[in-house]
């Protein structure tokens, strides 16, 4: 085979900016090489998109419906906006995604109001809840429909199913239905040694957007229906919002290669496994502290922005916060499922580095 592009980087090259800088897994790629060749019935009438549903169900039931779409963003917001009426509002922490790097895509979009939440670990609680969820019948206020929780969060953190249950049922005794923002839920459920499906169709919720594209997808998210009562009209939507794929066959048979044996388990398992010797390695080095418990994939750390400014020439990575004063800047370090214990070992290495030269 010959091609006349060109590659442009190093392949051996790896961060700790985002597991989206992250590659295709190789047996993703096999996959959507198997699905090449021939033609399929486009849209998503396809053998491969047909196949997946029942690989879905497998993890979360037999009552699950599977739309598969482009990215995270348009997983949020076409799930929220088949949950809410344009009247309706969606409960969610401050620090959600969908509030803080969607670009305001679920306003704009999805014209949804956000009803936002401060939270100590980015985790909704039943107490929390009730902070955002009143007005119910005013017609002066936005009427709270839909609860959107993360796993893991922003914040690194991961709900277990007995939390998430509670979040679930106490949403569900106001009348309202639970969303899941599943971008890391593979990361989640390798960290707690459950089952996708107890965080999810166990635990009450009731529509998940399942995350592919951190944990080895070359593109591709999936809305997931677990309550088809808590959704309406997401195949429209879908198409209105520019998700439906004509050749639907590529994206989803990646999530064959991904759910239908343990490849999500691996991968989460090995970005996890790394984001803990990361912490570990960096948590005593003088002038850093690491002061978020590190639970999946995400490591945040404090450290001289100086030092921080410097290694980021060398490991490109993201503030968190920036504004702490006393010349220091929190960071978020992320590890991915190519993440090797080389890649931590130098990393951790050029920080001790920066710091001695500070």
């Amino acid at each position: 085979m010959t091609t006349d592009a060109v590659r442009r980087h190093d392949p051996a090259s790896r961060t700790f900016a985002s597991d989206n800088y992250a590659g295709v897994h190789p047996e993703v790629l096999e996959a959507i090489a198997l699905a090449n060749g021939g033609h399929q019935v486009s849209y998503g009438d396809d053998v491969y998109t047909e196949a997946v549903w029942g690989v879905f169900r497998r993890h979360f039931g037999e009552q699950a419906e599977v739309f598969p779409v482009f990215n995270g963003t348009a997983a949020n917001v076409v799930s929220l906006r088949s949950m809410c009426a344009h009247w309706e509002a969606v409960v969610c922490p401050e620090t959600a995604h969908i509030n803080t790097d969607e670009g305001g895509a679920p306003e704009v979009t999805g014209r949804l109001k956000l009803l936002t939440v401060p939270t100590p670990d980015g985790k909704l609680t039943p107490d929390l809840i009730d902070r955002q969820a009143w007005g119910f019948g005013d017609v002066h206020h936005a009427q709270p429909r839909a609860v959107s929780i993360s796993n893991t969060t922003e914040l690194g953190t991961v709900y277990t199913p007995a939390e998430i249950k509670a979040v679930c049922d106490h949403a569900h005794e106001l009348g309202m239905v639970v969303h899941l923002d599943g971008s890391r839920i593979t990361n989640a459920a390798a960290a707690l040694d459950v089952p996708l499906r107890a965080l999810t169709t166990d635990a009450g919720v009731d529509v998940v957007s399942f995350g592919g594209t951190k944990i080895g997808l070359l593109l591709g998210e999936a809305v997931v229906v677990l309550n088809p009562e808590a959704s309406r009209g997401l195949p429209y939507l879908r198409k209105t919002s520019m998700q439906l794929a004509s050749k639907m066959r590529f994206v989803s048979v990646q999530f064959e290669a991904l759910l239908g044996g343990d490849l999500w388990l691996r991968n989460a398992r090995q970005a996890n496994a790394m984001a803990r010797r990361l912490a570990d390695a960096v948590r005593d080095l003088p002038g850093v502290s690491v002061p978020r418990p590190v639970e999946a994939n995400a490591v945040f750390a404090v450290l001289p922005v100086d030092v921080a400014d410097r290694l980021r020439k060398r490991f490109r990575f993201y503030n968190w916060k920036e504004q702490m004063g006393g010349g220091v800047v929190e960071v978020r370090w992320m590890c991915a499922f190519d993440t090797t214990e080389a890649d931590v070992d130098a990393f951790a290495a050029a920080l001790a580095e920066e710091l001695r030269a500070s």
